[in-house]
């Protein structure tokens, strides 16, 4: 290990270096600030040059063998693994050793009566990949196990996942910080859209910090399945694939996925000016304080008190005077005070203004009989190829941005599913006949170019979209599903389960591409149990999190379920493929700063009767030896945890488990502040071994009361509970579990100790 690390150093490989810009063998090297380093290359060339064994170049990969300590390096422009390579045979361990023959680019197995029994090669496997292959000599008359053990340096935004699914999975994998499971297979790194694949019959990779990782590859020489180790780059990994318009998502404009309220689902076309602004004065009390930002208005154009949409006076910012008689620029200024963000709701493709078409007839679609052609967005549809349509629309856009101050954009009609949305309509051949310009390979991504300037760089953009087209240049957010309800229509369960399904296929993309919309929460009308398997699907995997229930008279209890879904937590995929069956199974790895690594598991049953839903350690991917404590958010109790984590999930409903590898000292395993459990309340936390106490400081919203629960072993007792700045509460409940319920007036972050007698 130590040599490792030696040769790491020399080579300049530390993890503030590990940045990417380019690939296909033609790698620069970048530091965090993007300048370039052009000699760690070739300080890792010459530190390389020096080792006894030569090197060998394939498809852009150098390999190094050092046979006196089994050191392998392998490089690929900035990408470096180093391990040591060991073969064992019973209890002996065999020398890697170079050939013993003419044949220069293979290594010998060589047994401890120092006879040759079979090699290792090096060799291409497919473009940018090598692969090490183990076999015998002979026939097979001795087994044993190769492994390669070391460390790899990548890209310093990069994480450990998972690119090749599995069959039958029930398990959707996701992670809140640098966690990492036993499923990944690869390391991805976001800004250069690459992947660096792992392949072993045996693999674990652990995150060590920022683009570096430690790894263990092993398998047997018996088994032709297990019998080699492969490496290899995929640069464009998501645009060749999933997203050919592939960006990152723009961190600076969009740090966080969006949070805030919108009336369509309560209100639907009828919300006034004052009806938004009464829930938004609710909200500032009760939503604002955890995290809520935005306050959206919907249905607001001319002629929207009416549906359906194609009827709505969409294109000339034409307001509805019955409902919004001051003006939508000082209902942005009244939100505003309010402390919210001003968000606005538009569907710019088609109007249903007859006057508007009438004055701009050669901006709108036409069929061979000069019929107007309509579609969900107006009777009259917009033709993106004419230059002065495009015009127009940064023009509505500008002056509904930088003069009436919205900062948040909702644009509905594009590419869902449904058949008249746009992106859909201008792929049809018989539509393209009809553009001025019929040769325009990519109408839809000129009206999202104009939408983006004329919003500005500096506005949320959020699309009824997919990550698979255009919208990925221009959009920071996407619907991925339906309406959740439709008007004169009642709450029901389909929309939150379909919800589910929609984010299951889309997670791959979730917080990577685009920030995932499931469409509003909605907690009034369904029951507590469908309530709370709604508010999971939302906040576990921290999609966008709007709400649509009118706030006014709210129970109690189903306010708390919105608060604890803020703020958003930062969550990402860890499996970058989609799924297409409904999973039972929702894992959450979190690497916390203070408590480590846990899991946080939602078992969901989507039928229609009550389910016993039970998931194995392997199938979350974490070792089953050990020993771990389960706790239940929703109905705040223990469960136990053997290596299979078991409940009996009501309909609709959502069993939600904290799972902590346990200590022999009292620990944090969980509050009642966020349904993610990411304990991002928490900016101070450890044990005193000195004083027998946990120390820490807990972020409280003021006005609310905060639960942690802490598990307390056997041999220890709670003795003091102190708490400055906050007013407390401590109850002894079942199975060693210790909860201390924590108020402040005003919003702070509170010093705490619980001391306990041994």
């Amino acid at each position: 290990m130590t040599k490792r690390r030696d040769f790491l150093k020399k080579a300049g490989m530390g993890a503030a270096a590990a940045g990417l810009t380019g690939w296909n063998g033609v790698v620069h090297a970048v530091d965090k600030a993007d300048k370039p380093v052009e000699t760690t290359v070739e300080t890792v060339d010459a530190v390389a040059a020096k080792q006894k064994a030569g090197q060998y170049l394939s498809d852009g990969w150098t390999f190094t063998f050092d046979e006196q300590d089994a050191q392998l390096s392998l490089k690929n422009g900035r990408t470096l693994l180093l391990g040591k390579l060991s073969f064992i045979s019973g209890d002996k361990a065999w020398k890697i050793a170079l050939s013993r023959d003419d044949i220069a680019d293979r290594y010998a197995l060589v047994d401890p009566q120092d006879n040759v029994q079979g090699y290792l090669v090096f060799v291409p496997d497919g473009h940018d990949g090598i692969q090490l292959l183990f076999f015998h000599r002979t026939q097979q008359y001795y087994s044993g196990r190769w492994s390669l053990e070391g460390e790899i340096l990548f890209a310093a935004d990069s994480f450990a996942c998972r690119t090749r699914p599995g069959k039958g999975e029930r398990v959707l994998h996701l992670r809140c910080g640098a966690a990492d499971s036993l499923h990944n297979d690869s390391l991805f790194a976001p800004a250069a859209d690459c992947v660096l694949y792992l392949g072993a019959a045996q693999l674990n990779i652990r995150t060590l910090s920022d683009g570096r990782y430690a790894f263990l590859a092993s398998g047997t020489i018996e088994d032709a399945t297990e019998a080699a180790f492969s490496i290899r780059l995929e640069p464009e990994y998501f645009k060749r694939r999933y997203a050919p318009y592939y960006r990152p998502i723009d961190r600076k404009r969009c740090p966080k996925a969006p949070t805030g309220w919108m009336s369509w689902n309560t209100y639907f076309d009828k919300a006034t000016a004052d009806d938004n602004l009464r829930e938004a004065r609710i909200g500032q009390k009760y939503l604002q304080p955890f995290g809520c930002e935005f306050w959206e208005i919907e249905s607001w154009q001319g002629n929207s008190d009416q549906l359906p949409v194609r009827d709505f006076h969409n294109m000339n910012l034409e307001v509805n005077q019955k409902q919004f008689p001051k003006g939508m620029k000082k209902l942005a200024d009244d939100i505003r005070k309010l402390g919210f963000r001003p968000g606005i709701w538009m569907v710019p493709f088609g109007t249903g203004n007859t006057a508007f078409y009438e004055v701009h007839k050669d901006w709108f679609l036409h069929d061979k009989t000069g019929k107007p052609i309509g579609s969900w967005s107006g009777h009259y549809t917009l033709d993106p190829t004419v230059p002065e349509a495009r015009e127009h629309l940064k023009k509505i856009f500008r002056t509904a941005s930088a003069e009436w101050g919205y900062e948040f954009f909702k644009i509905d009609g594009m590419a869902q599913r449904m058949h008249g949305y746009v992106a859909h309509l201008y792929e049809r051949p018989e539509i393209k006949a009809c553009f001025r310009y019929p040769n325009c390979r990519n109408p839809f991504g000129l009206c999202l170019q104009a939408f983006r300037e004329g919003i500005g760089d500096d506005r949320i953009f959020l699309g009824s979209s997919h990550t698979s087209g255009p919208e990925a240049a221009y959009v920071d957010a996407t619907r991925i599903g339906a309406d959740i309800v439709h008007p004169n229509r009642p709450v029901e369960p389909s929309g939150f389960i379909n919800q589910g399904r929609c984010f299951m296929n889309q997670a791959f993309t979730h917080n990577l591409i685009l920030i995932a919309d499931p469409d509003t929460l909605l907690v009034r009308d369904l029951s507590l149990e469908e309530s709370r398997a709604s508010a999971t699907i939302v906040a576990l995997p921290g999609q966008l999190t709007f709400f649509g229930d009118k706030l006014e008279g709210l129970p109690d209890d189903r306010m708390k379920i919105l608060q604890q879904t803020l703020p958003v937590a930062e969550v990402y995929p860890e499996s970058l493929y989609p799924y297409f069956t409904m999973l039972p199974v929702w894992n959450l790895r979190v690497r916390h700063t203070l408590l480590g690594d846990y899991n946080v598991v939602a078992l969901f049953n989507w039928e229609e009767q009550p389910q016993t839903i039970r998931v194995t350690a392997a199938e979350l991917g974490i070792d089953a030896q050990t020993a771990r404590c389960g706790y239940e958010f929703w109905t705040e109790r223990t469960v136990p945890f053997d290596g299979t984590l078991s409940m009996e999930v009501p309909v609709h409903g959502v069993r939600l488990i904290a799972l902590h590898p346990l200590k022999h000292v009292p620990q944090w395993i969980g509050s009642d502040r966020h349904i993610a459990q990411h304990a991002d309340e928490l900016s101070e936390y450890g044990w005193d071994a000195e004083t027998c106490s946990l120390k820490g400081m807990i972020r409280l919203v003021g006005g609310f009361p905060l639960t942690a629960r802490f598990r307390v072993p056997n041999g220890h007792a709670c003795k003091e509970v102190t708490c400055e700045g906050a007013t407390h509460t401590s109850q002894q409940e079942n199975d060693g579990i210790l909860s201390v319920t924590f108020k402040s007036k005003q919003t702070a972050a509170v010093a705490f100790q619980i001391k306990f007698s041994t």
